[in-house]
Order: C-alpha cells, then structure tokens, then sequence
C-alpha cells in the first residue's frame, strides 16, 4: 500500500516535470465574448429603431451552438423568439446565412434547390435573418438571428450588428 502511495506520487511529479520542462503550444482560437455580443445586439436595435422597423427580437449564439445573449423588444412577436432562435441556429451550425440555406433548399432566380428535404432539419430555419459570425481569418465563431420585422430587415438588423464588430474579429 505505501509503495503504491509512493508510486504515484512520484508519477506526478515526473509527470508534472514534463509539462513543465517541454515547450508545447497550446492551441486557441477566438471566441464570441460577451462585449461583442452586446455590441451586435445594441447595434440591431438602433438599426430597428432608426429604420422604424417592427420590434425585433434578437438571439446569438456561439460556435457551439449555445445561447450567448438574448434580446426581445418590448410588443415584438411572440413568435419572433423561435424564430431568431432558428435563425440563430442554422448559422451557428453551417458557416452560412438562413438566407443561403433557402436558397439551397428552395433555389434561385427559378433555378430549383439543390439540398431537397433541407427544410425539414429540425430547429434551422431557410429565410433570411441569421448569419455566422466569421473572424477576418475564416473562423466561425457564433451566429447572430433576427426576427420580428421583414426577414430582409431582420437580415439588414443582423448585418449592421456584425459591422459594428468587424475591428473585434
């Protein structure tokens, strides 16, 4: 029993020894802070307010899909709350647009869709209103989904919040 005991504990200080004396990288990579999400919601609303547009709720998440921050206007839609979150969603699960997914599901300028059955994944929505949050070197970081007004002012919404944070990415 003792020599097991001190076994193990000279394991873990030959161990320890190790990390310390061998130089390795630790990978990291950007996240989604809180600050950034703030700031893309604080813009959405100003972009809805100025523009007159109908109350917007507003829903982003981070590269793993997790509710990051949550906004719903006072008189906005009941239903805008599972909508932003599907928004919210697909861009948080595909490095794309809601926008793009309709346009594969659905197609384009008459041209049929090339994803049939896209529509049906569950909780991912196929009209305008998410987008990823994408660093200046390719790495998707979150999603931003919009609703409660028109999906093309939802989207207008989402896109204003990402400019307010392109110095951060």
């Amino acid at each position: 029993m003792r020599v097991q005991c001190l076994l193990n504990i000279i394991s873990f200080i030959f161990i320890g020894f190790l990390s310390v004396s061998s130089p390795q990288a630790v990978e990291t990579k950007p996240i989604l802070t809180l600050e950034m999400a703030s700031k893309i919601a604080d813009t959405c609303e100003s972009v809805q307010q100025g523009k007159d547009f109908n109350p917007i709720v507003i829903a982003i998440y981070d590269d793993g899909g997790n509710l990051k921050l949550f906004r719903r206007q006072d008189n906005s839609f009941l239903g805008s709350i599972t909508i932003a979150h599907m928004k919210a969603t697909t861009s948080s699960s595909f490095p794309f647009s809601s926008r793009l997914l309709g346009e594969l599901v659905y197609g384009k300028d008459g041209q049929p869709g090339r994803i049939l059955g896209g529509a049906e994944v569950a909780g991912h929505a196929a009209f305008p209103g998410g987008l990823p949050i994408i660093t200046k070197n390719g790495t998707h970081i979150g999603s931003v989904g919009v609703s409660g007004a028109t999906s093309d002012e939802d989207e207008q919404c989402a896109q204003a919040g990402l400019d307010s944070i392109a110095d951060l990415l």
